[in-house]
């Protein structure tokens, strides 16, 4: 394992916005962020006080993952969920 930095970015530098409508897409963005970090999943479980399956399973995307759980791991590697109203009057 390595070692961890003392603090974490604040987030992802190179993508800073992402709409997300499944648990799929999710996922694959916090996958996405994890990687661009340079963590891996055992790493981020250890510092966001859960399991490596839970990391795993939030980044596949399964849609039973516990919502709280996920967004302290989404925190955790400087991701932020904001729910807004949808644009271009989809509803």
């Amino acid at each position: 394992m390595s070692e961890f930095p003392k603090l974490l970015p604040p987030g992802n530098i190179q993508v800073s916005r992402q709409l997300v409508r499944t648990s799929i897409e999710l996922g694959a963005f916090a996958r996405q962020q994890r990687q661009h970090l340079g963590f891996t999943q055992d790493e981020v479980a250890g510092l966001g006080n859960t399991g490596a399956r839970f990391v795993s399973e939030l980044e596949r995307g399964k849609p039973t993952s516990q919502l709280q759980m996920a967004l302290d791991l989404l925190d955790l590697i400087g991701l932020e969920v904001v729910v807004q109203v949808k644009s271009g009057g989809r509803a």
